[in-house]
């Protein structure tokens, strides 16, 4: 009888134990989005799945660029790259939709490197805002 506690103690102290977490499975994403952030001063890349989660990101300032640099196209077109390479290799991403945001120098450059990379374009979508003259203003109306 004795025996049987011990054993059962055992049982209940490794299943208690906190598991050792393995390597995190890879996630296979053939489609997704690449959204591209060109303002004058920096360019942000950002690939994400179809539903927004991002699988990797990258920015002309993380590439190594400084100052006005940042604002670049060629800049723009090595941060686009290593978004890129990341995505493909890790996630074996093949077709994507762009979004573009931003008025700044490296709109064009960012899109021509991910066809560089080889990755298939499905659409190219401009989502920069543009502004409307905003709201009426507060208080009476003039005469």
């Amino acid at each position: 009888m004795a025996e049987e506690e011990v054993k059962k103690t055992t049982v209940e102290a490794e299943a208690a134990a906190p598991k050792a977490k393995g390597k995190k499975a890879k996630r296979i994403v053939n489609a997704g989005q690449v959204h591209i952030q060109a303002t004058f001063n920096n360019t942000i890349v950002s690939v994400t799945d179809k539903m927004g989660g991002v699988l990797s990101a990258s920015s002309a300032g993380a590439c190594g660029f400084r100052g006005s640099k940042k604002g670049t196209a060629f800049a723009a077109g090595v941060a686009a790259e290593k978004a890129l390479e990341v995505a493909k290799k890790n996630h074996a991403l093949n077709s994507v939709d762009v979004y573009v945001s931003g008025i700044g120098l490296g709109r064009d450059a960012a899109i021509r490197a991910i066809s560089t990379v080889g990755i298939k374009i499905d659409s190219i979508v401009d989502v920069t805002p543009i502004a409307h003259g905003g709201v009426r203003p507060k208080g009476e109306r003039k005469p």
